[in-house]
């Protein structure tokens, strides 16, 4: 793939690397929002996992020097952190 390419769809997959995150906004609301109802709803083990591969793919785009995975990754571990952080917070310890 040329250069030039390859920079315009790096810059595409940044943007597609934003979309995960920004699609997790409503859980994050609706978890610190809605407290224990929304939250006890929730799987903690599910958005650990979640937050737990997303940190792998960070040290991934780390170690390959690609800022798409870096940057997409980095946001949806904080955003899933956010999720388990509100589930456990406000509903415990939960599968």
């Amino acid at each position: 793939m040329e250069k030039g390419h390859r920079s315009k769809f790096d810059q595409i997959m940044v943007l597609v690397g934003l979309v995960s995150p920004i699609a997790t906004i409503p859980q994050v609301i609706k978890v610190f929002a809605t407290h224990r109802q929304h939250a006890a709803g929730q799987s903690l083990t599910t958005w650990s996992i979640y937050a737990a591969i997303a940190i792998l793919w960070v040290i991934y785009g780390l170690r390959k020097r690609e800022a798409p995975l870096v940057i997409g990754n980095a946001l949806g571990f904080i955003m899933y952190g956010l999720v388990a952080a509100g589930i456990l917070i406000h509903a415990g310890l939960t599968f």
